[in-house]
């Protein structure tokens, strides 16, 4: 055990399946790490699994008690989970990438990551049940969850990520590209000055190189995706002030290159990009759907949002690797996700935060889901963008405890 202020951390580690339907195609190991208040390390209190955004994400590494995880601690034993392939739970790089082709990689969707969680619960808490928090993607895990072992779980909280049951990515895209062009329009508006420095920057680097830090070429389409920030409550900021001095003098500046390479590669999370069309694969294959489902033509100036493309791995260096393992994914038919008739029957608590003006997961589509799956209970606010439980410092997850438990 380690103890900094305000934090106990316990580190554990599980052999698991590469496929839990397959246990002799080998085996890989999970990480997950426990947090307690330090001053009731001894107690039986209920634990609470966070289930951490993404695909591709690693769980957060906790410094003090901020945000939802200091509400957590007061009443709960929190479960940091690195879902498989990530962080250290035998994490999928680069330098891996040889032997991660489509086949290998289709065993880290939402499912395995369901059995990998149950592999913890039975042995931190045997046949004890517990609760979950789901973010975003870990939104996704968690009907997931519910559609495979609704015994383990007492209670679920979810953050900005209820998804459509039965929608196709292409239903998903070409809904996400009018949200996105409303987010660019409220940021030009916010930064009028902005739109004409986009189109100088995007006019200088098609018409010469201009290389990133790492080597990677800035194009225009690479600047567009930048607007993967702007769902966040800060988001509009930090792109701005990426491009308040991306000139030195006539040229682009050094720090403008870098901060570019920082906010819109890979290097730390290649199975974000590998992943993102899959987890909405339930069924036909999803063959790039953001790329066919794209509306405009191509305006430098237009920001994109948390779409994947296929330039993607032929341009930038952290993807490269992974270029064949993507097209695989993108031609490959998927089984479901999700059990309608088992979630209609749900009687898990579920209480679901759904942000009116959330970029990245369809409002539409969270409710229609909320309508069709048993004992949810949806907030509906614009208080908030898709990292509330984050920006909230524990108001949303509060709310969300109190709806699961009748009080509100």
């Amino acid at each position: 055990m380690t103890r900094i202020p305000g934090l106990a951390l316990t580190e554990h580690r599980l052999t698991v399946p590469l496929d839990h339907h397959d246990p002799a195609r080998g085996e890989i190991e999970v990480f997950a790490r426990e947090v307690v208040d330090p001053a009731r390390v001894e107690d039986d209190l209920p634990w609470l699994l966070y289930l951490q955004g993404g695909p591709g994400g690693q769980s957060p590494r906790p410094v003090d008690r901020g945000g939802w995880l200091g509400r957590a601690l007061r009443t709960h034993r929190v479960l940091l989970l690195d879902q498989r392939g990530t962080g250290r739970s035998t994490p999928v790089t680069a330098r891996v990438a040889a032997r991660a082709d489509g086949e290998y990689l289709a065993c880290f969707r939402a499912d395995s990551i369901v059995a990998d969680a149950e592999a913890f619960r039975r042995a931190l808490l045997g046949d004890r049940q517990w609760e979950t928090l789901g973010q975003s993607y870990g939104g996704f895990v968690t009907l997931t969850y519910l559609s495979r072992a609704p015994e383990a779980l007492r209670a679920c909280y979810v953050t900005g990520g209820l998804p459509g049951l039965d929608v196709t990515a292409d239903d998903v895209y070409t809904r996400a590209y009018p949200r996105v062009r409303d987010k660019v329009a409220g940021y030009y508006a916010r930064y009028p000055e902005d739109e004409e420095s986009v189109r100088r920057i995007a006019e200088r680097v098609d018409a010469e190189e201009v290389l990133l830090p790492d080597g990677d070429r800035l194009t225009s389409d690479r600047l567009r995706s930048l607007g993967f920030a702007l769902g966040q409550g800060s988001g509009a900021e930090r792109v701005h002030w990426v491009l308040e001095q991306a000139f030195d003098g006539p040229e682009l500046s050094d720090a403008f290159r870098y901060r570019v390479m920082a906010a819109t590669g890979f290097v730390d999370r290649p199975l974000y990009a590998v992943l993102q069309e899959s987890i909405y694969g339930q069924g036909a294959p999803t063959r790039w759907a953001a790329q066919r489902t794209r509306p405009d033509g191509g305006d430098p100036a237009r920001f994109t949002g948390e779409m994947v493309y296929p330039w993607m791995f032929e341009e930038q260096g952290a993807l490269r690797p992974f270029a064949r393992a993507a097209h695989e994914l993108a031609e490959r038919s998927w089984a479901p996700l999700y059990d309608l008739d088992r979630l209609a029957r749900n009687e898990v608590p579920v209480a679901a935060a759904v942000y009116h003006d959330d970029m990245y997961v369809d409002t539409g589509h969270s409710l229609d889901t909320a309508r069709r799956v048993g004992s949810v209970r949806a907030w509906v606010t614009n208080e908030w963008e898709h990292d509330g439980v984050n920006a909230s410092g524990g108001k949303v997850l509060s709310r969300l405890m109190d709806l699961a438990a009748g009080r509100a």
